[in-house]
């Protein structure tokens, strides 16, 4: 069975940032200019050369993502249901080396936070956890779903990496999409970042999208933790994942998420700074190359950047984000993932988006439409 593992030889990283630093400002006008974008221009798009395009690839970045998505920003928030983890990773606070309260969402306060976040407007509704499969295995997942389900047009799920049959029992449960990051495609240094636990087996990570894809699921999420290593050839890699995906998964819909790496317990410094300008080069880079990608901006990122970003590339973003499990009502003080950034309620992040001359859309899917 074809899977992302086989072709994923076919680029070395320091090959990768070897191309990115050759490239000069003609092939960046050339890759600009051609109608038929490839991962070859992607790549010129990336590099520093394109960085002195910005105001152009800006421009570009507008026009077509109001063709192919129109003036709407699909909202949505993040329910934690647990901190617990089996993983040591060294960026991540929910890591099993930090000596912290750990909780798990009951049936009982699942409805609860649910409540809260109904009250909000909220109807897409993104389901995040530690991976820690005895306790939030796919049984909890599965049960999560039931529970929450028929409150929300939309339920999305961003959990340790399932078995294709456990995705394909979430696609019958009525799960829409499934967000996976890699984190770093640098596979020589990726044990460094994740010395234990099932999330150490690099492969087993990297084939996890193509399990997703083969059990049907409508939408598949991917994306880096930027600040971990060079964001440009990890960008770089990310793209050509879902390069192949879209070509093996056609009937599926792809979305990208940036998240960088923010303060969180225990965790490390980033490695690599990565600037606004730096973000906002990446998402233009992906906008001109893929026009259908759907572009997600999380709460990772400040007010000031994320207003401006509205007309720049983003067709979704979480609001009113709490990354701790019972951060909306049953338990605020439970450990958090990492600091958000963009701390305005949902309202005023509406607000915002109307401002800009944008709609924010709280529903845009729905479960009758599955059949078509």
């Amino acid at each position: 069975m074809n899977s992302f593992k086989d072709v994923f030889d076919r680029y070395q990283w320091d090959e990768i940032k070897d191309r990115l630093g050759k490239v000069t400002h003609s092939d960046v006008l050339n890759s600009l200019q051609r109608k038929h974008k490839t991962l070859d221009d992607f790549l010129n798009l990336l590099s520093p050369a394109a960085a002195q395009e910005l105001e152009l690839m800006a421009k570009m970045t507008r026009q077509l993502t109001q063709k192919r998505f129109g003036k709407t920003i699909q909202l949505y928030a993040p329910m934690y249901l647990s901190n617990e983890c089996q993983n040591i990773c060294t960026y991540c606070g929910f890591s099993l080396d930090n000596d912290v309260r750990r909780k798990t969402l009951s049936d009982t306060e699942l409805m609860i936070e649910g409540s809260v976040l109904k009250s909000m407007g909220v109807n897409h509704l993104l389901l995040v956890s530690g991976e820690a499969n005895k306790t939030v295995g796919i049984s909890y997942f599965l049960n999560a779903v039931r529970l929450l389900k028929p409150h929300f047009a939309n339920i999305s799920i961003e959990v340790q990496p399932l078995s294709e049959e456990e995705y394909l029992q979430l696609h019958q449960e009525g799960v829409y999409s499934v967000l996976v990051y890699q984190e770093t495609y640098h596979q020589e240094v990726y044990k460094e970042y994740h010395p234990k636990g099932k999330k150490s087996n690099f492969h087993f990570r990297l084939d996890t999208p193509d399990r997703i894809g083969r059990a049907g699921i409508h939408k598949i999420g991917l994306g880096v933790l930027l600040g971990l290593e060079d964001w440009r050839v990890d960008s770089f890699f990310n793209a050509f994942h879902i390069d192949y995906l879209q070509k093996q998964y056609w009937k599926s819909r792809f979305s990208v998420s940036f998240p960088r790496l923010r303060p969180a317990e225990g965790i490390i410094e980033p490695n690599f700074i990565m600037e606004d300008k730096d973000l906002l080069q990446l998402i233009c880079a992906y906008r001109i190359w893929n026009e259908d990608l759907e572009i997600s901006i999380s709460t990772r990122e400040n007010e000031k950047f994320r207003n401006n970003i509205i007309s720049l590339g983003a067709t979704a973003m979480s609001a009113a984000s709490k990354t701790n499990p019972g951060g909306y009502a049953v338990d605020v003080e439970s450990l958090e993932q990492f600091e958000t950034s963009d701390e305005r309620s949902m309202e005023e992040v509406k607000n915002s988006i109307r401002k800009a001359g944008y709609d924010p859309v709280m529903k845009d899917w729905d479960p009758a439409y599955s059949g078509f």
